[in-house]
């Protein structure tokens, strides 16, 4: 693979500080949305756990006159609590869509339209899923491969997926939590409270959804949970397999399968993310895997990344050159 030129990232005024990239999204809106494409459709995809689970996607086309051929599909999959109508996956789908990529949104089991659809939920290392889903993706959309983008929770996912089953053209991660258990910890750091209770009260509306198989112990538990940490414990890793919230967060963290990666990877955090700690980064040798692109800024926040000199954030900018080199 040819190494693409990648630019540096400054942060534009006034969104200066991490605080103020995470939030910029949400307090202004996108700069700019999903866009017209001449075909729209939905998938409809089954796991083949037997719970009978399906996943729905979006599909993005470029306009004929956007169009480039011999470009991979690119699948974006959200972060906790998102879903195909995060603000982050439509700005980065516009982009994309702008250079002539298909694009297709995928909403992981129990997030969003899926939710409805699914007795079970997403969970930071459900890499079945995810082979079930691109195995059975149309062969008209997968011609020149996939590459798989990850946001967040969804980009621990990925990274995990491509050193289990490979098969893809590239993968590309924003914002990973790539050491899971530092970053539910860090969510109990008093300067992150508003955080830590906006993302926990979507975690429960998610798991009391339309579709979700909730027992009475569960019921039971849910009100009085206070943190991700005991979100975890009592409800992820019970339902996923898992000995407890510990036990979850050791067998799913993507920094141990970094060294497994083979394809292409581009891996993007910022190393003043208020959410995340950046020493799992910093504190990796990078070296050791010549397949892995570490592009890892002071600033940009967590899926921030506002930079000087254009509205298009400064990943989705890394990303689409990633795309043009696989």
């Amino acid at each position: 693979m040819s190494l693409p030129e990648y630019p540096l990232f400054v942060p534009r005024a006034p969104w200066f500080g991490p605080d103020l990239q995470t939030l910029r999204n949400l307090v202004r809106g996108p700069a700019h949305g999903s866009g017209a494409t001449e075909y729209d459709a939905t998938l409809e995809i089954p796991v083949s756990d037997g719970s009978c689970d399906r996943l729905l996607a979006r599909v993005l086309q470029p306009s004929e006159e956007n169009r480039v051929a011999k470009r991979p599909l690119a699948v974006l999959v959200h972060g906790l609590g998102g879903s195909e109508d995060s603000v982050y996956l439509r700005v980065s789908a516009r982009h994309l869509l702008a250079r002539g990529i298909r694009v297709v949104l995928l909403n992981l089991r129990g997030a969003g339209p899926s939710r409805a659809h699914c007795t079970q939920q997403y969970h930071a290392g459900r890499t079945g899923d995810f082979y079930d889903f691109v195995r059975a993706l149309p062969e008209t959309l997968t011609e020149e491969g996939v590459v798989a983008i990850g946001y967040s929770l969804g980009g621990n996912m990925l990274l995990k997926y491509a050193a289990e089953f490979g098969g893809l053209r590239g993968v590309a991660s924003v914002s990973a939590p790539i050491d899971l258990r530092q970053a539910s910890y860090r969510f109990l750091d008093p300067r992150n409270r508003i955080y830590h209770a906006y993302l926990l009260a979507g975690m429960k509306r998610e798991a009391l959804g339309e579709g979700a198989i909730v027992s009475e112990e569960e019921r039971g538990i849910l009100p009085g949970l206070t943190s991700i940490l005991e979100f975890d414990e009592q409800i992820v890793a019970p339902r996923g397999g898992f000995a407890d919230a510990d036990d979850y967060y050791a067998q799913n963290h993507a920094r141990q399968f970094l060294a497994g990666i083979r394809n292409p990877a581009l891996i993007i955090h910022a190393q003043n993310d208020p959410w995340i700690p950046a020493d799992a980064y910093t504190s990796f040798d990078w070296n050791s895997n010549p397949a892995l692109t570490p592009l890892l800024p002071r600033s940009g926040g967590h899926v921030g990344f506002h930079g000087r000199g254009t509205r298009v954030p400064w990943h989705d900018q890394c990303i689409a050159r990633f795309l043009e080199t696989v």
